[in-house]
């Protein structure tokens, strides 16, 4: 969906600005030393009256306007006396606004937001903790959401998860059974998906590689690789190195195409779509691009869950902890994201899911509007995967860090360094540079 923006670097680009400026903002704040001040008390018995401001990224159009404008209605109709002032910024230039907005104590009471961007605002103890403000109510949304908002070095969650996506993976049978591999054995591990990948290289003299992306951090921490503990990055451990080693001979094996580690890469779906590679990921709504972009393709494209952990991408609803509201600020972010909004507000938003255990739970209450029956096989497949889905990378994780550890293991596949130097590397670089 165009306009709705979910993965974690889709969503705010780099962060450093950010981070210095609500830095030197919580200078200021903070009741002693470098710990927070306390947040404003929630009496959950108190009348519910006043009004609030609550702020979405990029939702203001013919499709979803009528959504918030309705929920908006329904929660003042609920509790009298209430007024919802509902805004909305552009896709372009959020970071910017909402850091205005918090370095000027005008952040609104209630706010979309992915979790990094929580992250750098708790710095400056600008999010309310909504464990303590609420505790029962955490225990209603699934685990992986709940984990993207708990921070290292915190005890409290810092948004509820709203709607969230994770891949599956997508598979050409059709150059399966050219390359003399059974589309009805895809692989299930990874190393079923190396052997396969070096198999079909060989059959296919190099021209359809299986493999398509070089290993992210995130890659690493899916395969049970220690990234981060204790307020350091802890990658370059020898499990790591060994699937590091292992893309280095598949690379060398042309099971990946000579344009993963090149400056004009489109993405493993650009290559999976155009027939140049044979494996890809995607979400629930990778059957629609196929039947748009590549029609004699799509009969021929299966699809299975994620090997090793599912990555998980977020989108939230914060509430700020300088709110003069917050009964009305915690009570409507609740009211957002229960359960019944969350389904209603998914079936609009087809592809993505819900932030409630309850929901991805019963996929049925929100897919049963899907059209597209393969649409709708793979958007249940993701409730289930749900269940797993984590957040692979640490929110310390900058845009800085990941352009130079992809440089390292580039430079690894090509042969230039040895993995491990490559990660040693990469380790020094994301620690010499953690904000502090």
């Amino acid at each position: 969906m165009a306009n709705l923006t979910i993965g974690r670097r889709q969503l705010l680009g780099g962060t450093a600005a950010l981070a210095t400026v609500l830095a030197a903002s919580a200078c200021g704040m903070s009741g002693s030393g470098d710990k927070p001040s306390g947040q404003a008390s929630i009496d959950s018995s108190a009348k519910l009256e006043g009004s609030i401001q609550f702020q979405t990224w990029s939702l203001k159009n013919e499709k979803f306007t009528p959504y918030f404008e309705k929920l908006v209605k329904s929660f003042e109709k609920e509790h009298p006396g209430t007024t919802i002032k509902w805004i909305d910024q552009p896709g372009e230039g959020y970071e910017e606004k909402v850091q205005q907005q918090a370095t000027a104590g005008q952040l609104p009471d209630v706010v979309n937001m992915p979790p990094n961007f929580a992250w750098q605002l708790l710095k400056a103890n600008k999010v309310m903790d909504l464990k303590k403000a609420d505790t029962k109510t955490i225990d209603t949304y699934t685990k992986g959401g709940i984990d993207a908002y708990t921070f290292d070095g915190h005890d409290g969650v810092y948004g509820y998860p709203w709607y969230l996506g994770t891949d599956l993976n997508w598979w050409n049978t059709q150059a399966f059974e050219e390359y003399g591999l059974d589309p009805k054995k895809l692989p299930t591990t990874l190393d079923e998906l190396y052997e396969q990948a070096i198999t079909m290289a060989e059959k296919s003299g190099g021209k359809m590689p299986l493999i398509s992306t070089a290993p992210t951090l995130g890659d690493l921490a899916a395969q049970d690789v220690e990234v981060f503990k204790d307020g350091k990055f802890t990658f370059n451990t020898d499990k790591a190195v060994k699937i590091i080693e292992k893309y280095v001979e598949l690379y060398a094996k042309k099971a990946m195409p000579p344009e993963v580690l090149q400056n004009n890469y489109l993405g493993n779906s650009k290559l999976f779509i155009q027939g140049k590679v044979a494996w890809t990921t995607g979400s629930a709504s990778f059957p629609i691009d196929l039947k748009k972009d590549a029609p004699k393709l799509a009969p021929h494209v299966a699809m299975t869950k994620r090997i090793g952990v599912p990555p998980l991408f977020v989108q939230g609803i914060c509430v700020s902890n300088d709110s003069k509201n917050p009964n009305l600020a915690l009570a409507f972010a609740k009211y957002v994201t229960n359960n019944a909004n969350q389904v209603e507000f998914v079936k609009l938003a087809q592809g993505f899911l819900p932030g409630t255990k309850e929901a991805n739970e019963n996929p049925e209450s929100f897919t049963s509007v899907i059209d597209d029956p393969q649409m709708k096989k793979a958007a249940e497949a993701l409730a289930e995967e749900m269940k797993d889905a984590q957040i692979g990378e640490p929110m310390a994780y900058t845009d800085a860090m990941k352009t130079y550890v992809g440089q390292q293991i580039s430079s690894a596949m090509r042969g230039d360094i040895k993995a491990k130097d490559a990660l040693d590397n990469a380790v020094k670089y994301c620690n010499d540079h953690i904000a502090k």
